[in-house]
């Protein structure tokens, strides 16, 4: 059935799931959302799911009750090695769960949980003939319409919920943050920049990155650039490369050696993010944190594009090689636009 009474049959729930197992970019964009949730249902424990390489992300939610992870990196296992997951969440006797997902796993997943109600989101792609069993509930929001966010947003709304208006509400634990800024010497107001993602094509030119960072050191000396990436081979090894080619390194740099978490602590010190499309850059919006990022060209109508008013985003194209040809000289007055931006602000 439709999703508009969805709220008023489950508002006096005990126990609420939420299932979503998405990578970091989707746990992020479903923060909102669960603020909302959180607040329709205060007298209900709240449980949440996301993918296990990336769970450490709810920690910043202290408001939830339960966080769970799912094996999904770097590939979901077998349906019969999650038997015990299931019967777990089964235990549970959760009274109510959400999905604003989609997917077919997410979806067999909150039917497996035996629970009265069940809302979910209908696919972008047809999830086959079993799918509509899934779930007591559906809400239908378009996938290219709106941020990410905003859309998970729009699908609570939809189904009855009492919304507000779409926020992160997050909190790095204290431990957290503390050493971090041990890391960085109690410092911040410096430059951030995570330039890789999964893939070439949504990376710049090692080449541009390398005259881009040469360029700011002497054009700006007193800048203090902190450059990180994440902990596998893939992209240490082109971290390498950069570092190889420049006249003086950054003033940190963090090889693989931070969490997802201790990523957040670190880009929440930052006075402005240099990234492409990749997690990092949805971390910044949700902590608030101005963006300068490279998306391709083709990508102006994307939903996963950071729209706050005080993000640039620089739409570029690609080579023969399949890298992104970010201009050196456009990051370079990016930068100062946000550093200029930043003393007006004050």
């Amino acid at each position: 059935m439709g999703s508009a009474d969805f709220y008023q049959c489950t508002r006096h729930s005990r126990k609420v799931f939420v299932a979503d197992l998405g990578f970091l970019g989707d746990t992020v964009h479903l923060f909102p959302a669960l603020r909302e949730i959180r607040d329709a249902y205060p007298q209900a424990e709240l449980h949440v799911m996301s993918s296990t390489h990336v769970m450490d992300l709810l920690r910043l939610l202290p408001w939830i009750d339960r966080a769970w992870g799912y094996p999904r990196f770097p590939k979901s296992p077998p349906w019969h090695k999650t038997l015990p997951i299931i019967r777990a969440l089964r235990r549970e006797k959760f009274d109510t769960v959400i999905n604003l997902n989609g997917s077919n796993r997410s979806s067999f997943l909150t039917r497996s949980t035996g629970a009265r109600h069940r809302l979910g989101r209908i696919p972008q792609t047809p999830g086959g003939a079993l799918w509509p069993w899934c779930f007591t509930h559906t809400v239908s929001v378009p996938y290219n319409s709106v941020e990410s966010f905003r859309q998970r947003w729009l699908c609570l709304q939809q189904s009855g919920f009492p919304v507000s208006v779409p926020r992160f509400d997050v909190t790095i634990p204290a431990d957290v943050r503390q050493s971090v800024d041990k890391l960085l010497d109690h410092q911040g107001g410096f430059i951030h920049i995570s330039p890789f993602t999964t893939q070439n094509h949504r990376e710049p030119h090692p080449q541009d990155l390398i005259d881009f960072l040469n360029t700011l050191a002497k054009e700006t000396p007193a800048e203090k650039v902190v450059i990180s990436c994440a902990p596998n081979q893939r992209e240490t090894s082109k971290l390498a490369e950069i570092l190889s080619g420049l006249q003086q390194p950054p003033w940190k740099i963090f090889q693989g050696t931070l969490t997802t978490i201790q990523t957040c602590a670190l880009i929440d010190r930052a006075r402005v993010h240099l990234g492409g499309d990749s997690g990092a850059v949805h971390i910044a919006t949700m902590l608030g944190i101005p963006n300068l990022a490279w998306f391709h060209e083709g990508s102006r109508q994307s939903n996963w594009l950071p729209r706050a008013a005080n993000d640039q985003i620089l739409f570029v194209p690609r080579d023969d090689s399949g890298f992104l040809r970010v201009n050196p000289a456009r990051l370079i007055e990016g930068v100062l636009a946000n550093r200029q931006a930043t003393l007006n602000s004050t």
